[in-house]
């Protein structure tokens, strides 16, 4: 494809910028542009998640870990060099790091921190960190899986070493770039999981965002790239499981010894040296996999397993070194949409000085909800809340951190230029993947201001992203579906903006959406009642869950929103 800077058509792999290094300016701004576009595209690359674990969490992971890596930059202070920088960076990711994704790009940003020791970021640097972080990321993996993020990196440093050594730092970055592109399209045939599931690798995915980001701000033009989703099965209409792997495969013990129940632990430690971290990463392989230990160059490490005893290894961590900051996360085997709540203990949390809590909601009943939970509350179906709108309520709050629940009020495109342009107003803004008002609830469920504000900010968006929602709507004219063709005033069940029930009346058609988004596994339901919805509605949809599901609890909340009958939350 051609690219372009500022304005200036370019073609093949010509040079096109008179910069030849990048500067501590942008390299800021590649950060700050790496958390938007990660944000941005959080739900996709979460719904690839398949392998190792699918715990629809890797886009998640990959957000907050590349977030807790700018907010150590911007400690750093403005006046930080270019190597203090990303120094800052590489630290805070490490320390930050979350899933086993997110520890690989850690030594990414590990790389570009020691290649700017010279006090440059130019096309040799900048090779030499993509080669030194795929050399990094082999050595710290206990078993290296083809079709995964490490593969790709390991394409992207091959195919930028082969250029001229005196190649432009924009040549390099295009170069990683369209590679990684190229390399994520071969996932999918290179992974039996992903194949399975029709999906490329999702820290893969992740990997080719930040590397995107890079190749955009260089060049001044955003590639085009496809958007890649979970394969849909026509004949049930909804999508395919991925199957978890068996107890051994090329790919390792995936089972830990243990069929229906596993963790995955990570922690920080430090006082232990390389060979500390060998010791770690063959102790915790015994008892797990995916196993990961990473530093961030300067005496602090991250270590992360899969594992059916928790409790070990963490044991193992504090027999070699000083472990903090520890997360346990339990996962369900087969499980590939719920993931359970993360658990922070030890000495990684610290008291947040307040922040505010925004929420786009529609209709009396749920505004009173959201002011229950201590959110404030802009209102979509009253008032025009565009960009503009949405912005100025941000900068307005009193709280410098500010948490959004958009709730699918707004694109994902609208919510990166509010993020850019709120920043640019002196808020520390983020976005939380809330693509409904169940969801947003879910969010709240949890929020704990005690918590720092990136722990709070991950706690809420898994509880989110942990929340298969839908919603019930009546039809308003004659018109084709995935499910066949319906009529006025027939009953139609969405998942996302996908119809996947129709029925005669909205009772009928929402008994058979509860029965598809059960047929699954969940433990509770959430009913937020429309305006337009019959009185009886929420009590035949209660006593349905409870005569076919009796353990699962039912919770009915009139909303008050005017464009649907229901929405529908599955925890």
């Amino acid at each position: 494809m051609a690219w372009t800077r500022t304005g200036v058509r370019v073609a093949g792999s010509e040079p096109i910028t008179t910069s030849t290094e990048l500067t501590v300016d942008e390299l800021r701004t590649w950060a700050y542009r790496c958390v938007d576009d990660l944000t941005a595209r959080c739900d996709e690359i979460n719904e690839l998640n398949v392998f190792p674990i699918p715990d629809s969490d890797t886009g998640t992971n990959l957000m907050f870990t590349v977030r807790a890596a700018v907010e150590s930059m911007r400690a750093a202070g403005p006046d930080a060099d270019l190597h203090a920088s990303a120094v800052a960076l590489a630290k805070g990711a490490v320390a930050g790091a979350r899933g086993n994704s997110g520890v690989i790009v850690s030594q990414v940003l590990r790389a570009v921190a020691e290649v700017t020791a010279t006090g440059r970021l130019d096309g040799r640097a900048l090779t030499d960190a993509l080669v030194r972080a795929a050399e990094l990321v082999v050595d710290v993996v206990s078993v290296p899986v083809q079709g995964t993020i490490v593969s790709v990196l390991a394409r992207v440093a091959e195919d930028v070493a082969s250029l001229d050594r005196s190649s432009d730092v924009v040549v390099v970055a295009r170069r990683a770039a369209e590679s990684a592109a190229r390399a994520l399209d071969r996932t999918r045939k290179q992974l039996p999981a992903l194949d399975a599931a029709g999906v490329v690798d999702a820290g893969a995915l992740g990997l080719c965002v930040m590397l995107d980001a890079l190749a955009t701000l260089l060049t001044g033009a955003v590639p085009t790239r496809r958007r890649y989703h979970r394969r849909i099965d026509p004949a049930k209409n909804f999508r395919v499981a991925p199957q978890v792997l068996p107890p051994t495969s090329d790919f390792g013990d995936t089972s830990t010894g243990d069929a229906t129940v596993g963790y995955e632990v990570l922690y920080g430690i430090t006082d232990i040296d390389d060979v500390g971290a060998q010791r770690l990463r063959r102790d915790l392989s015994d008892i797990g996999d995916s196993v990961v230990v990473v530093g961030d160059g300067d005496g602090s490490w991250s270590a992360h397993v899969h594992t059916a005893n928790a409790g070990l290894a963490v044991d193992v961590g504090l027999n070699i070194g000083r472990v903090h900051g520890v997360r346990i996360e339990a996962f369900g085997s087969g499980d590939a949409g719920a993931t359970d709540r993360c658990h922070a203990v030890g000495s990684g949390s610290r008291t947040s000085g307040g922040r505010d809590i925004l929420a786009v909601v529609a209709g009396d009943g749920a505004e009173r909800l959201y002011l229950d939970e201590g959110a404030t509350v802009l209102r979509s179906d009253t008032t025009r809340v565009g960009p503009a709108e949405l912005c100025a309520a941000i900068v307005e709050s009193p709280h410098r951190e500010v948490l959004v629940l958009p709730n699918g009020a707004l694109t994902a495109q609208e919510l990166v230029h509010v993020s850019i342009a709120s920043r640019t107003a002196g808020k520390d803004v983020l976005m939380l993947p809330s693509g409904s008002m169940v969801q947003g609830l879910a969010a709240l469920a949890v929020h704990d201001p005690s918590r720092a504000a990136v722990d709070d900010a991950f706690a809420m968006s898994e509880s989110a992203a942990g929340t298969r929602w839908a919603s019930l709507r009546h039809a308003e004219e004659r018109s084709l579906t995935w499910v066949g063709t319906c009529e006025p005033g027939d009953g139609l069940g969405l998942v996302g903006h996908e119809v996947v029930v129709i029925g005669p009346d909205g009772v009928t058609a929402g008994r058979d959406l509860l029965d598809q988004l059960l047929s699954v596994g969940g433990e509770m339901v959430t009913v937020l009642m429309g305006r337009a919805a019959p009185d009886d509605l929420g009590d035949r949809l209660t006593d349905h869950v409870r005569r076919r599901y009796p353990a699962v609890e039912v919770v009915v909340y009139q909303g008050g929103q005017t464009d649907d009958l229901a929405q529908l939350g599955i925890e």
